[in-house]
């Protein structure tokens, strides 16, 4: 006798799971809606497992209080559910602090009132092309505030860049994307939409000669061996000031660059992962790199010395004078006025970079050999940014081949005759 057939009883809140016509698995289930209410959601998946586990994660994200957006939801709800619900696990702190004053300053005004299953290619369009023309101050309502601008007849015309409208565009497709991967739109409308490609931004490495100066006026500072590493190894400010003397090998002459010491919202001066996977990298020290860092750490030991239980010991290279992390922007602002020591033009701590890769380049070094000193993920990330760099080997090469083709144009007719008998 067989046994009779059991029905399976669903777990309380786990919701309906089928499998429909076209293959795909559908879950549907109660989650709380933006106003208030419980409403019913369907998510999709290509395995049963897969809509199982988009439907649970839109009901704890309900139980926890947080409006699920829909389909039916404004544009502006869907992109603070989004905000606070998704690309909060997925993009490192600061990214997500500048995501989310793009779309309070820029997406929610434009677009927040519209339904986000309404919203078409036309709309985004329209939206952009008012942030490129319209003058930001009025917009934004700063006349309110202060009594300018537009509010005195006399427009500033300040409108946003190319590469600012580029970004809200690229925020925008990146929540719009979600939406679709979720099933909750068809298509992603914002991928429909072109925008002007933004200029590079320039940036202006010091010469060979400017390097020199700089170097030069820089050995009396403290952190003289700070910019020595910036000029001579091309490390980002952040992975810099994250710099452990554990990271170092100074007998072996490397360094593991493992951390990135960022300001953020929330923690302050925080070690963070490094910008990329391929940031996290070891890098060879040149002796000029390995002698300064070894005569820091006497300086260092010295101020620990004097300051004895005052010390903030968290094992950093490039402290304050009293062992604790340093502020970038201080390290801004300190390394302006070496330019100014030195009767160096004003340029970023970052062309700091950029001066190495250039100098780098000029000298004939394979681009792969910089790439992987910078931590660039791809190579045609260095390709494209020092691009400037490679006209200096193109021009070298080219000089090149017209000696050769200038020899033999050059050459006597007897020779020439010569070679066509034998």
């Amino acid at each position: 006798m067989t046994a009779p057939k059991r029905n399976k009883v669903r777990a309380n809140g786990e919701g309906t799971i089928y499998q429909r016509k076209d293959g795909r698995w559908e879950a549907a289930g109660y989650v709380l809606a933006a106003d208030g209410t419980r409403k019913r959601v369907r998510v999709y998946g290509t395995t049963r497992k897969n809509a199982a586990d988009k439907l649970t994660a839109k009901i704890a994200d309900s139980n926890r209080g947080l409006p699920v957006a829909t389909a039916d939801s404004t544009v502006g709800v869907y992109l603070t559910y989004w905000l606070n619900s998704v690309a909060i696990h997925r993009l490192r702190e600061n990214t997500h602090t500048r995501y989310a004053s793009c779309i309070r300053l820029y997406l929610q005004p434009g677009l927040g009132t519209k339904k986000l299953a309404r919203l078409t290619a036309r709309d985004v369009r329209t939206f952009l092309d008012r942030l490129r023309t319209t003058c930001q101050c009025c917009t934004q309502g700063l006349d309110i505030i202060h009594k300018r601008c537009c509010a005195i007849g006399e427009c500033c015309t300040k409108v946003l860049s190319a590469l600012t409208v580029a970004y809200v565009h690229s925020v925008l497709k990146s929540a719009l994307e979600h939406a679709v991967r979720e099933d909750e739109l068809p298509r992603n409308v914002a991928r429909n939409v072109k925008t002007i490609t933004p200029r590079s931004r320039r940036f202006q490495p010091l010469t060979a000669a400017e390097a020199r100066q700089f170097l030069q006026t820089a050995r009396a500072d403290r952190l003289h061996a700070l910019y020595e590493l910036a000029l001579r190894t091309g490390l980002r400010k952040g992975e810099l000031l994250g710099l452990c003397w554990e990271d170092l090998d100074l007998d072996a002459g490397t360094a593991n660059i493992r951390r990135s010491l960022q300001r953020t919202r929330t923690g302050g001066l925080t070690a963070l992962p490094t910008k990329t996977r391929a940031s996290e990298r070891r890098i060879a020290l040149p002796a000029e790199c390995v002698q300064s860092l070894k005569n820091h750490r006497e300086r260092q030991e010295a101020d620990r010395s004097g300051i004895g239980a005052g010390w903030r010991d968290r094992g950093l290279v490039f402290t304050t004078p009293t062992g604790g992390p340093l502020d970038p922007a201080n390290v801004t602002r300190r390394f302006r006025g070496l330019l100014d020591q030195a009767g160096l033009r004003r340029i970023r701590f970052h062309d700091l970079r950029h001066s190495t890769a250039t100098l780098l380049l000029e000298q004939g070094v394979d681009l792969v050999v910089i790439k992987e000193l910078l931590g660039h993920a791809h190579i045609g990330v260095t390709a494209g940014v020092y691009a400037h760099g490679r006209l200096h080997l193109q021009r070298q090469a080219t000089n090149t081949l017209g000696d050769v083709l200038r020899t033999n144009i050059d050459a006597p007719a007897d020779q020439s005759a010569a070679a066509v008998v034998r």
